[in-house]
Order: C-alpha cells, then sequence, then structure tokens
C-alpha cells in the first residue's frame, strides 16, 4: 500500500496497455492518451494547485513482453530518476502457451525491487478476468495465477495495485475497443480512476468500479456476424504475427520519451 505523497514526476513503462490503447488521442492522429497520461494529468492537477510542478514520461511500447520491459524501459526510467513509477507488464507472454508464470512473477519482483531501491514508489496492475472473453477465458488459470503474485509482490514492497480483475465495470464489452483486447476510452478512464485511488486519492470503491447502466445483450446472430468481423480484422492479422515473429510494437518508440509537464488532463 503507497501512502499518499507529493510525487513531482512518473514515468509509466510496459506495453500497450500503458501506451493508451485504444484510447485515440484527436489532437494527436495515430497516437493513443490511455489511464496513465490521464492518471498523470490527474497528479499534475494536484501539484499544480498545491504549488508544485510535476513532469511524466512514458516509455510503454505495444507488443513488448515482460523482459523487454524490464530489460530495455527500466534503466531509462531509472535514468530519469522520477518519484513514482507504474509497472505493468506479462499479458504478451502469458498468450504464449509456454509462459512460465512464476519466472515472469520472478522478473517482475526483481523489477520492483530496483525501483523501490532508488526510492520511488511503484504502481502495479493486476490482469483482468478473462472468463466472459470467448478466445481468452482459456488463459483464465494463468491470469489468477499471475495476479496472486501481484498482490504478495505489492506487499513485500509497499507497492500500490490498480486491480483489474476485481473490476466489475470492466466487464462490459463498452469498456473495451474493437479489437477486444484493449480498453476504450471509457474503459481507460475508469483504470485512471481507479489507479488514483490506488495512489490513495479518492475512495478506494468509487464509482469507477461501478457497471454502466444497460449493458447491450446482443442476439446469436449479432453475436455471430460480430464474431466474424472480428476474426477478420483483428485476429487474422494477430495470428500472421505471432506465425512470423514479428510485434505491432516493431519500429515504434516511445510516445513520451523524457519527462516533461503533461498539462491538465484528467481521468
Amino acid at each position: 500500500m503507497i501512502t499518499t505523497r507529493d510525487w513531482g514526476s512518473y514515468v509509466a513503462i510496459g506495453d500497450s496497455f500503458s501506451e493508451g490503447m485504444s484510447d485515440p488521442d484527436p489532437a494527436r492522429p495515430g497516437t493513443y492518451i490511455g489511464w496513465a497520461d490521464r492518471l498523470a494529468g490527474a497528479l499534475a492537477v494536484d501539484a499544480a494547485e498545491h504549488g508544485r510542478e510535476f513532469s511524466y514520461a512514458n516509455l510503454a511500447i505495444r507488443g513488448r513482453k515482460l523482459a523487454d520491459i524490464t530489460d530495455r524501459q527500466l534503466p531509462l526510467a531509472l535514468e530519469l530518476r522520477p518519484d513514482l513509477v507504474s509497472i505493468v507488464g506479462g499479458g504478451n507472454d502469458i498468450l504464449r502457451p509456454r509462459a512460465d508464470i512464476e519466472a515472469l512473477a520472478a522478473r517482475l519482483e526483481q523489477a520492483v525491487a530496483a525501483i523501490r531501491a532508488t526510492g520511488a514508489d511503484v504502481l502495479l496492475a493486476t490482469p483482468t478476468d478473462p472468463r466472459e472473453a470467448p478466445l481468452l477465458k482459456h488463459i483464465r488459470g494463468r491470469n489468477a495465477i499471475f495476479t496472486a503474485h501481484i498482490w504478495a509482490i505489492a506487499r513485500r514492497h509497499r507497492c500500490g495495485v490498480v486491480d483489474l480483475w476485481g473490476n466489475d465495470a470492466l466487464r462490459d464489452w463498452r469498456m473495451w475497443g474493437p479489437d477486444r483486447i484493449h480498453l476504450s476510452t471509457a474503459g481507460h478512464e475508469r483504470v485512471a480512476a481507479s489507479a488514483l485511488a490506488a495512489l490513495g486519492h479518492g475512495e478506494p470503491d468509487g464509482a469507477w468500479g461501478v457497471p454502466m447502466p444497460g449493458k447491450p445483450s446482443p442476439n446469436r446472430s449479432e453475436q455471430r456476424r460480430s464474431d466474424r468481423e472480428w476474426a477478420r480484422a483483428y485476429l487474422g492479422p494477430w495470428v500472421r504475427r505471432r506465425l512470423t515473429g514479428r510485434s505491432s510494437g516493431d519500429g515504434r518508440d516511445a510516445k513520451r520519451p523524457t519527462l516533461a509537464p503533461i498539462g491538465t488532463l484528467q481521468p
């Protein structure tokens, strides 16, 4: 558990989740905002209200596995000497059939220990519960085990945790983008508010966890048509990348590689 602090700088590292897919930035076509940017905006507002400066960097890149995050992004983050670091990764590893959850947890804990050794606070996030995701529910057990490890790591190193697994609001498909893998703008807004609460700002069980009213229930015909369109637009390209050893993040750089003011974007 993190005790609320007056953070002056925040760095996010991770994969597409922290990069912000699929929360498009209307001011910068082709880029995303995302929960980490929205969290940084809220922290910046708090800092400004108390007469403090605040800066933010986001080194997360889509498609990255945990080893990429800890071996490449983490050293860059530590060079920036931030007060707060969020590290969220392992999801791309868990999708692989031979994922070693124990090894992933050990790697994550080593990274957390390295960050905490600098005096910075750490924010983690659990995987979501995929029990209602037809093509991902087979990894539910892996996600559950990794979630248990994350809570244990957080306890040992006094980290904040964004509890995605226990957030019932995220079970609504309106919280997810067209690819069914990345959060929509509404989903990122909910997660940003949850992250802010995990840092000691706001209520632990706030409106961010309350399901939206009127959850849609498509009929079977609509669902089959939607599934076919999704498979053609998203599943096929994803499978082709895996078969050819490519990643959606190949050739991409971090969207915010250096610490800089973020303005007043809020969750």
